[in-house]
């Protein structure tokens, strides 16, 4: 029934109603019967002050509100609306009365503010009196025998959450409380339900409350914070749910329906990135951009944000054609139409500069994202060749093609394994930074490095592959207990090296902020126990030992690098004068591709760790 009361209701009920509120104006005004003088002058007044109102509200939008999900801006529009017609018909009725053709009607000079009294009164109550009909159809329950749920958060998404569970009718739970380290909160009520008290009383809460299950309703709460929730919560045998983090709430709206369980990512969560849109959006609108390494983790996201920019062509290069395939899947922001006009896939090698070469005469890409590479360390231990062709040689050939056609802006995205590298990884990594700096002394153009951690949920990343091992039933296999690694969203990572990106002038590298390193082991413990099972009973991890190039920490700085401070507070930028450069350059790096292509794995090897030394850093001996 409530669907169905619509604007058109209202107007109605609003036509009625104004036309009566002057002659109950008058009545409050003055005595019964009233004089016959006044009756020419109601009759003037209503037929001037009910058409503005009607379009004053019209204006303001008040026939296109659902009143049933009226909130404070609703009522804003109203006091708005209402006294913006008061004005106007008090201003109008000042100024005619007593002159002009309008000498003989006489009305009460007070009418216009008692009209404009019960105006607000009928405007405004018969809209919240929707909501409120509409509140207690759809909920407003109490359910004893629900299960018994605690809120942890009482911010703006608590208070959601808390909302929701009272009001909606497919919710069947009973809403014990809140709690949260505001100390101000704590003993106030939420829509009916009291704040029981700090995070730190969660155990005690839990006990004297009997709850099931907490749900985490702080999105933007750091890592550190959740695992203290969860960590309590456990203790008590008690289950957890949470809201979203940022960056699946695309809308911004959060409701108790997005309510999933606690994964890893919650875990490490950090605080989410500002992100300038604008700046990044003023860079790539209107321009072509080609992404290389389209298909991977980190190069479909960059395609995925690049085009919620606007780019006038996005070109998405890659060599696997079951991850390009699936590409169009992954970019949310265009309709099918758009992909088919904006969207061009490419299957290319790197390495291939005749392919490069027509690819780039043909597309004239204005700004270059270059994600490619081979990045999986005791892999390209074993592959040494293909790490150098591919992560040295396919960057060059890039870089080289990008001078060429005038590419006006270039973005390596490159990992902390190449500072002070101790794998063949790292090192290929270091060199193609050296590569993207001397082609940027070169030009003189924005051409810069981006260096970040590991990412979370990544292809081959070891998230997925402990979640792989604990569904099989374990061992979960880490390779030792003090190692421990940077970590970062998808979404997170490509949103900070676009940021980068806006920010970059030539030959910089920026490196990225990824909060305090995260032990394996410890990462591989939250899983177990996030997938309901005891480490050590029924689930073991099993430690095997360093891999070969493997370090048990990253560092974000090699020796003799300086960190500067940037105009993002989550992103620094290295500045540094290279002694080996130029023609010099480029004839060490020749040598070195010869090396790896004829198979000479010792002489490359060497090769490539001198390359590195003679940029400042230490490396594998």
């Amino acid at each position: 029934m409530l669907s169905r009361f619509r604007n058109r209701n209202f107007f109605i009920l609003d036509l009625v109603l104004l036309s009566l509120t002057p002659a109950v104006s008058l009545a409050l005004r003055v005595e019964l019967p009233w004089d016959e003088r006044y009756t020419v002058g109601l009759l003037y007044y209503s037929l001037f002050s009910v058409p503005v109102k009607i379009i004053i509200f019209y204006l303001f939008g008040l026939y296109k509100r659902l009143w049933q999900y009226a909130s404070v801006d609703a009522i804003i529009s109203v006091l708005w609306s209402v006294g913006i017609a008061s004005l106007i018909i008090t201003g109008s009725v000042s100024a005619v009365l007593g002159s002009g053709i309008l000498s003989d009607i006489y009305i009460p000079r007070s009418i216009p503010l008692i009209d404009g009294m019960l105006t607000l009164i009928i405007i405004g109550g018969t809209r919240i009196s929707l909501r409120l009909v509409q509140y207690q159809a759809g909920g407003g329950h109490y359910n004893p025998a629900g299960k018994r749920v605690l809120i942890a958060g009482a911010g703006d998404a608590g208070q959601m959450v808390a909302k929701e569970i009272l009001t909606s009718r497919h919710i069947h739970d009973n809403l014990v409380g809140l709690v949260d380290d505001d100390p101000i909160k704590i003993g106030a009520i939420i829509h009916g339900a009291k704040v029981l008290g700090a995070l730190d009383q969660l155990p005690a809460i839990i006990r004297n409350q009997q709850v099931d299950e907490v749900i985490i309703a702080m999105p933007t709460a750091p890592g550190e914070v959740i695992r203290k929730v969860v960590s309590f919560s456990e203790q008590k045998g008690v289950t957890t749910k949470t809201l979203p983090g940022i960056y699946e709430l695309i809308s911004g709206e959060v409701t108790v329906s997005q309510l999933r369980e606690v994964e890893v990512g919650d875990l490490l969560r950090r605080q989410p990135v500002d992100l300038s849109v604008e700046q990044v959006r003023d860079f790539i609108e209107g321009k072509r951009i080609l992404v290389t390494g389209a298909g991977g983790s980190i190069g479909s996201e960059l395609c995925n944000q690049i085009s919620q920019c606007h780019p006038a062509k996005l070109y998405a290069l890659g060599h696997g054609e079951n991850s390009l395939f699936l590409l169009p899947q992954k970019i949310n922001a265009w309709t099918k139409k758009q992909q088919e006009e904006k969207l061009e896939i490419i299957v290319a090698d790197i390495r291939d500069d005749v392919r490069l070469h027509n690819i780039f005469s043909r597309s004239k890409p204005e700004i270059v994202f270059h994600a490619a590479a081979h990045k999986h360390v005791p892999l390209m231990e074993q592959n040494l060749e293909e790490a150098i062709t591919n992560n040295i040689l396919g960057t060059r050939s890039i870089i080289e093609q990008s001078k060429q056609h005038q590419v006006e802006r270039f973005v390596l995205i490159s990992t902390d394994k190449a500072v002070e590298p101790m794998n063949v990884m790292g090192m290929t990594k270091r060199v193609a930074e050296l590569i993207v700096k001397n082609a940027a002394e070169e030009t003189g153009r924005p051409y810069v490095s981006v260096r970040f951690g590991n990412v979370l949920g990544s292809r081959g990343s070891v998230v997925p592959f402990f979640k792989e091992q604990i569904a099989a039933g374990g061992p979960v296999t880490v390779t030792h207990p003090e190692v421990e690694r940077f970590f970062m969203t998808i979404p997170e990572a490509v949103q900070l090296v676009l940021q980068a990106f806006a920010l970059g002038s030539c030959g910089d590298i920026f490196i990225l902020d990824m909060g305090e390193q995260i032990k394996i082991n410890d990462l591989a413990e939250e899983l177990i126990k996030l997938s309901g099972l005891e480490v050590g009973q029924d689930i073991e991890i099993v430690f095997t030992g360093l891999r070969p190039g493997e370090k048990l920490s990253e560092k974000l700085f090699g020796k003799g690098e300086t960190p500067q401070t940037t105009n993002h507070d989550k992103i620094q930028v290295v500045r540094e004068d290279i002694p080996l450069s130029g023609d010099l350059f480029n004839q060490e790096i020749d040598t070195l591709i010869s090396l790896a292509k004829r198979g000479n794995t010792e002489e490359a090897y060497q090769k490539l760790r001198q390359i590195c030394s003679w940029s400042g850093e230490n490396v594998k001996p």
